[in-house]
């Protein structure tokens, strides 16, 4: 029998902490706009925070699929970048102590590492579990953006159901963690931002702020925004900048705004997806975006 212990290493001076919220994001799934791992990668980098526990990485991923990045200078190899997945402790605004787990998905060995984190969450007591990501969605960014709501328990989202229903879709160790650890009396819920389509494939700050805002929501953790809105205000400058140099652009967007509004409006329909009238697709609008910037440099 594999022990889930062999996965981990819990650093010999872990804190502490009075019921922790443990937020935990992995890259690899799907995370449109960037919203979990600018999130997070935010958080990290504004707060000061300690490991006070690293995985295995050896055990759990596949190199050949994602080969770390190692500098050659002139007759030698002089540095590899190892992959971390490790649990960070920090402080919020207020002083209030939470944890945070993240790096890379897991490739292999899913059960185990998902018995890992629950004997972690066990030893550092967390109160609740929390994640965050970005799906593509047929929305404008000129409008809010929406949040989808999961939890273990109805009673974490206040009951809240969303559009989609019951649907199938490829796993993930975010969701087997919820799923597993949820079954064990475990607290975890989970924040889905829509992030316009069109942008999915880029870095987009606001469905970053949007899920920290959520997140605030859901526990009452505090953080510095600032930076990160100050990058959702460029983002969303440049952004514009594209769209009024485009008459194709604008067209597209003015159209997905009409199906928005119908939407908030109470028109009837299944979901934000579901429109009659022809919608340019999400790779027609960033190739659109991307023969903009093409032309624009070559200006």
């Amino acid at each position: 029998m594999f022990d889930p212990k062999d996965l981990y290493k819990l650093a010999d001076d872990a804190p502490e902490l009075p019921d922790p919220v443990l937020l935990y994001h992995f890259d690899g799934f799907v995370d449109a706009g960037g919203a979990g791992r600018l999130a997070l990668g935010h958080l990290l980098a504004e707060l000061e925070h300690r490991v006070v526990a690293t995985f295995d990485v050896d055990r759990l991923l596949d190199y050949r699929s994602r080969r770390p990045i190692m500098t050659f200078d002139t007759d030698r190899w002089v540095e590899c970048e190892n992959p971390e997945l490790a649990v960070h402790a920090a402080k919020d605004s207020t002083g209030t102590q939470f944890l945070v787990m993240s790096g890379p998905e897991p490739d292999r060995e899913w059960e185990l590492f998902t018995k890992a984190v629950g004997e972690l969450v066990a030893r550092l007591k967390v109160s609740k579990m929390v994640t965050m990501h970005g799906i593509p969605m047929a929305v404008p960014h000129t409008r809010p953006l929406g949040v989808t709501m999961h939890a273990s328990r109805p009673e974490l989202i206040n009951a809240q159901t969303s559009a989609f229903g019951r649907v199938q879709v490829p796993g993930s160790v975010a969701a087997l963690l919820e799923l597993r650890l949820g079954a064990q009396g475990n607290d975890a819920l989970g924040y889905a931002v829509h992030v316009p389509h069109y942008l999915a494939q880029a870095e987009y700050p606001t469905a970053a702020v949007t899920a920290l805002e959520a997140v605030t929501k859901g526990t009452g953790l505090v953080f510095p925004t600032e930076a990160l809105r100050e990058a959702a205000r460029r983002t969303n400058t440049e952004i514009e900048e594209q769209i009024q140099a485009s008459a194709e652009l604008s067209t597209a967007i003015k159209g997905l705004e009409q199906q928005y509004d119908a939407f908030a409006e109470g028109t009837e329909r299944e979901n934000l997806m579901a429109e009659t009238t022809p919608m340019p697709t999400g790779d027609e609008l960033a190739a659109q975006f991307e023969r903009f910037l093409a032309e624009r440099d070559d200006e």
